[in-house]
């Protein structure tokens, strides 16, 4: 199978490449030329740093000529052990169960060459509760876990480090989260559904930092199409996280959203990533609050994902960085009261940013596809019922709202010959449905339509845009230029500058 860094949208992205170059050279305009990443790309999968090629002080040896003999020493060994796994292939055992479940404070090292493979047999690595766990140095593959499993810290447990590791080739999640987990300079490729499952069922996690990891070629399952709706596949999920730190990282050839925030997530801070080729949205935020988005370069996404809806003549805004259902909310603690998008580059995706706001999606309502779950601000959705919700505060709180979302000094570049698009492609977008279900909703007809585009405080300003750029305001029917985009009714983009056709 072809590794996904020369995968198909790399290859056809060379190919129109080249093509656009030798049209501009034909034309009287200049060539439009990517801009290059404005800080180092985190390039980790095959140049992780290896581990010490002698056991550590006090460490236990761990031997690869003895199956299960790491899950063996984990037990018996006291808490806050040091484990050094010798360098060849590692085995747990030939059952579907056998795992380590290491004690709180243990750290497993892996010497050059160390790979702890499950055969495709075992379906977890690393399990149980343990806090303060860290992870080093290690070649963790061949694991089966199930949907929305992980391998490496599969019951979610708090304070662990995962760094300097090759998770790979693993089904379900690489990896789980739990609070104050810090994942740094990782390759984490080519799993089955994520690379990581940011998911705690105990509760939210805080205090999460995912940094300097190269996260490519995940969701070799192909989940969407599996399970159609599912919303269960790409780089990383993040479910109930409060306080996040998703900085310099390269997010790359994933089937799928590259780093998809969803449910009642908050205090997010997405900075510096270098996210591309990726084939749906770079960034999803989803019913969730408060983030800043900040200092990426984000290029070449959403291309299949684009072709999809262009081929079924679907006229939905597609984007590359989604924001659905999210807002800032000053009431819910955080480092901003908004959603911050500035200072990105953006640059020959399938499109640009949407905001959009369901309107038959609040809680309590059977549209809700986060079942069970209520806005963070009525954590009983019972309450969001006739004839309550009718009126304030039910009103505002029981839906999550797309509002507060300052967009501004962002750079948007996109050339149709270089994506391969002609229509419903170069958009930015503020828009909901009109209201119908339920029959008791109070949110009806045209309600949250006026209210994300004109009342919500959703700004964009101070932008740069080169290429044919559209807009849609209100719904989907309404696509209109940069002349129309900057007037009454909307008034949006004061202070930006456009180049390269109105796309009208």
């Amino acid at each position: 199978m072809e590794a996904r860094g020369t995968s198909r949208h790399r290859r056809v992205a060379v190919l129109l490449g080249a093509l656009a170059l030798l049209a501009a050279a034909c034309s009287d305009e200049p060539p439009q030329e990517e801009v290059t990443e404005r800080r180092p790309v985190a390039a980790v999968c095959d140049a992780t740093p290896p581990g010490p090629a002698q056991p550590p002080a006090g460490a236990v040896r761990v031997d690869p000529a003895v199956p299960g003999d790491l899950a063996t020493k984990t037990a018996d060994e006291r808490a806050g052990t040091t484990f050094w796994l010798a360098p060849g292939t590692h085995r747990l055992g030939g059952g579907q169960y056998d795992q380590v479940q290491p004690k709180d404070g243990n750290t497993y090292v892996g010497a050059p060459g160390a790979v702890l493979d499950g055969g495709r047999v075992n379906q977890y690595a690393f399990t149980g509760h343990a806090r303060d766990v860290t992870i080093r140095h290690l070649t963790v593959q061949n694991f089966v876990a199930p949907q929305n499993e992980g391998v490496v810290n599969h019951n979610s447990g708090n304070g662990w480090v995962i760094e300097h590791n090759t998770l790979q080739r693993n089904d379900g999640a690489a990896l789980m989260a739990g609070a104050g987990q810090r994942v740094r300079g990782n390759c984490l490729r080519d799993n089955g559904q994520y690379a990581m499952n940011a998911y705690q069922a105990a509760g939210g996690i805080t205090d999460l930092v995912v940094e300097g990891n190269e996260i490519t070629g995940n969701n070799t399952g192909d989940w969407e199409t599996r399970v159609p709706g599912c919303g269960c596949s790409g780089g990383i999920k993040f479910w109930a996280v409060d306080g996040a730190e998703v900085r310099g990282n390269w997010v790359h050839d994933n089937r799928g959203t590259a780093l998809w925030a969803d449910t009642n997530n908050n205090d997010f801070l997405i900075e510096g990533n270098l996210i591309e080729d990726n084939d749906g949205s770079a960034i999803f935020y989803e019913t969730s609050y408060n983030a800043i988005i900040r200092d990426n370069t984000i290029r070449r996404n959403n291309w299949a994902q684009g072709r999809e809806f262009a081929a079924r003549n679907d006229s939905f805004p597609v984007a590359t960085i989604y924001i659905s259902e999210s807002g800032g909310e000053p009431r819910v603690p955080a480092r901003t009261d908004k959603i911050e998008i500035h200072d990105n580059v953006l640059e020959n995706n399938w499109s640009g940013i949407t905001l959009w706001e369901n309107a038959d999606r609040f809680c309590n309502s059977p549209a809700n596809t986060s079942s069970g779950t209520c806005t963070l601000l009525v954590p009983d959705l019972g309450r969001c019922a006739q004839p309550g919700i009718a009126e304030r505060p039910l009103y505002g709180d029981c839906r999550w709202k797309t509002q507060r979302v300052d967009i501004h000094h962002n750079h948007f570049a996109h050339d149709p010959a270089t994506v391969g698009c002609t229509t419903s492609c170069a958009r930015m977008a503020v828009l909901s449905n009109y209201g119908t279900y339920p029959d008791w909703s109070p949110y009806d007809g045209e309600a949250v339509q006026q209210a994300i585009t004109f009342d919500q405080d959703n700004s964009w300003h101070d932008n740069t845009y080169v290429g044919p750029w559209t807009f849609v305001p209100f719904d989907a029917s309404r696509v209109i230029d940069h002349n129309q985009w900057r007037i009454a009714p909307y008034r949006q983009d004061p202070g930006s500058t456009f180049t390269g056709g109105s796309g009208g």
